[in-house]
């Protein structure tokens, strides 16, 4: 049995969640207020993802504003959590020139996923006017 908190709306419900190893398709949630929970549940205890964050470098950063030397990323979706590292590793080779707007995609279909890395900051920018 594991107990979850269930993230998908704000009720927040305590969820206890039970496989049948007899059954492939055999899952017991308990505690949920809506039908959200068991997709909850299901999806975390049997293909977990999550929004990556980190930080990419930008090409010639320690150049750039003294202190600001990197740019803010997330993943456009989840992400299998299998993956992450992967992912981050990734993101942390990247030198990013600048500039950069925010919503600007640093990757484009990781690995071949639907899966794109974003900026999530500008950097660089002149200002219009």
């Amino acid at each position: 049995m594991r107990n979850l908190t269930c993230i998908i709306c704000p009720a927040g419900c305590s969820l206890d969640a039970e496989e049948d190893k007899s059954s492939e398709n055999n899952l017991s949630v308990k505690g949920n207020l809506c039908p959200r929970g068991v997709s909850y549940a299901q999806e975390e205890l049997r293909s977990p993802r999550r929004v990556v964050t980190a930080t990419a470098l930008i090409e010639g950063g320690s150049d750039f504003h003294g202190s600001v030397r990197r740019v803010p990323v997330k993943s456009s979706r989840p992400c299998p959590r299998e993956k992450i590292n992967a992912l981050l590793s990734d993101i942390y080779k990247l030198k990013v020139p600048l500039p950069v707007k925010a919503g600007d995609v640093i990757i484009a279909g990781w690995e071949g996923s639907d899966i794109d890395i974003i900026a999530t900051r500008s950097i660089g920018e002149t200002p219009a006017g």
